[in-house]
C-alpha cells in the first residue's frame, strides 16, 4: 500500500494540517463527513496556504453551509436525511475549532459543533442516551448507545478520549461498530477532553483512575449492563489514560490502549523540542496541551506532565490488554509500544502492530480506521464471547 500520496499529506509542508484532514477523513466510514466536501475544503486551504485563519474560515464556512442543508430538511420533515447533514456540520465545525486558540471564538465555533451533533444522533441514532455521570459533585458528559443486538445485561465499552478527538467522535467511529455486536458504549468526555474541557472547565489530571472509577459505576449500576464485563478504552493520549484507570479499577474486565503511551512527559519533551524548529511539524497546536491541562504557557505544562507516567503502574495492570500500534506511526515511535507491553502486568496482553501492506499503519489506524475498530472489536469478543 503507498503510504506517501495525499492521502496521508494532503499538506506535506504543514504536518498539523494534514494530520488533521486525516482525521477528518477517518468518519468517513460512518456518515459523518463525506468526502467530496473534505477535498472542496482542501483545495480552498492550498489556496490560502500561508493565512492560518483560513483553516477555520473554510471549515466553519464548509460547516455552515452544511448545517443549513439540515435545517431545509428538518423544516421539510425529512429527518433522517437532516440528521445526516447535521452530523457533517458537527464534524467540520469540530475541525475547524482544532486550530483555534482558546478563547470566545473557540468555543463558539465548539458549541455550534455540538449543537450539530446532538441533531445529527437525535435523528440518525435514536438508541444513544444523552447522560451525565456523577465525577466530583458534579458530572462528565456522555453518551450511552445501547446495542439493538443486547439480550438482557450486556457486555459494556467505557470510551474515553485522547488529546484532540471528542465523544461525538468515538460514539460513531467506536459505539456504532460495537453496538452492532451486541455491545452498549459509554462514550465520555473525561477531564482535559470534549465538553468536559470547554464547557465545564475541567483539566486533564494525572490520577485518571478518579473518572474511570466514576465511568464504571455509572455503567455498572444500569440493568442493562453486565457488571463483571466491561471493558475501557481510549485513544491516542488516551492510552495513558484508560491503563492508568484500570491499573487502580480491577473491577474492569478489559482493557484497549488504541495508541500506547508509557511516559508521556518524555514524549511531550521531543514534540516540544520539533515546535520549537517548526510548529507545523508536529499534530498538535502549542496552545493545546497548556490548555487541556488548565495551565499557562508550556513550561507549566511541562512540569505538571512529570506525573504521566506508568512507570510503577502499568505492573498493576492484571486484565487482559490489547496495544495497538501503526508502523507508520508518526506521533508514538515503535519503542513506547514495547515499553507500555513489556511493564503489563496482565498475563493475557496483546501488541498488535498495523502494517502498511494492510491498512491502518498511520497513527491510531487514522488512515484506515475500520480496521482498528474490526481488529479491536474481535479482539474483545474472543474474550468477552468465547
Amino acid at each position: 500500500m503507498f503510504y506517501n500520496g495525499n492521502w496521508i499529506h494532503s499538506f506535506p509542508q504543514n504536518y498539523q494540517w494534514s494530520n488533521a484532514i486525516l482525521v477528518t477523513k477517518g468518519m468517513a466510514p460512518y456518515g459523518a463527513v463525506a468526502m467530496g466536501e473534505i477535498d472542496i475544503v482542501t483545495q480552498k486551504l492550498h489556496a490560502r496556504i500561508n493565512e492560518p485563519h483560513a483553516w477555520w474560515e473554510e471549515w466553519e464556512a464548509m460547516a455552515a453551509f452544511i448545517e443549513r442543508g439540515g435545517d431545509s430538511a428538518a423544516a421539510a420533515g425529512n429527518h433522517a436525511t437532516a440528521g445526516n447533514y447535521y452530523l457533517r456540520a458537527a464534524n467540520y465545525y469540530y475541525t475547524g475549532e482544532r486550530m483555534i486558540e482558546p478563547g470566545d471564538r473557540k468555543i463558539g465555533m465548539y458549541k455550534k459543533s455540538l449543537h450539530c451533533a446532538h441533531e445529527g444522533l437525535k435523528r440518525r441514532y435514536p438508541t444513544v442516551e444523552f447522560v451525565e455521570v456523577p465525577y466530583e459533585g458534579g458530572s462528565l458528559p456522555a453518551y450511552f448507545m445501547k446495542s439493538p443486538y443486547a439480550k438482557g445485561p450486556a457486555p459494556t465499552m467505557v470510551l474515553f478520549d485522547g488529546l484532540d478527538n471528542c465523544k461525538e467522535m468515538s460514539v460513531l467511529f467506536a459505539g456504532a461498530e460495537l453496538a452492532f455486536r451486541g455491545y452498549h458504549t459509554l462514550a465520555i468526555d473525561g477531564p482535559g477532553q470534549g465538553e468536559a474541557l470547554r464547557l465545564r472547565n475541567i483539566p486533564a489530571r494525572f490520577d485518571y483512575e478518579v473518572a474511570g472509577t466514576a465511568a464504571y459505576e455509572y455503567v455498572a449500576n444500569r440493568n442493562d449492563v453486565d457488571a463483571k464485563r466491561v471493558a475501557i478504552m481510549a485513544y491516542s493520549a488516551g492510552g495513558y489514560y484508560a491503563p492508568r484507570a484500570a491499573a487502580f479499577e480491577p473491577r474492569y474486565a478489559a482493557l484497549i490502549a488504541w495508541g500506547p503511551h508509557y511516559d508521556y512527559h518524555a514524549v511531550w519533551q521531543k514534540r516540544w523540542d520539533a515546535m520549537k524548529k517548526d510548529h507545523n511539524s508536529v499534530a498538535t497546536s502549542h496552545f493545546q496541551l497548556p490548555w487541556v491541562l488548565g495551565v499557562q504557557g508550556m513550561d507549566a505544562a511541562m512540569e505538571k506532565l512529570k506525573k504521566f507516567t506508568l512507570a510503577g503502574v502499568a505492573d498493576k495492570i492484571k486484565c487482559p490488554m490489547l496495544i495497538c500500534w501503526g508502523e507508520e506511526d508518526k506521533l508514538t515511535p515503535r519503542e513506547i509500544a514495547h515499553q507500555l507491553y513489556d511493564n503489563v502486568g496482565s498475563k493475557d496482553k496483546t501488541l498488535k502492530v498495523f502494517t502498511a501492506a494492510e491498512g491502518g499503519a498511520e497513527h491510531c489506524q487514522v488512515d484506515n480506521r475500520q480496521v482498528g475498530t474490526d481488529y479491536i472489536c474481535d479482539w474483545l469478543s474472543a474474550r468477552f464471547h468465547p
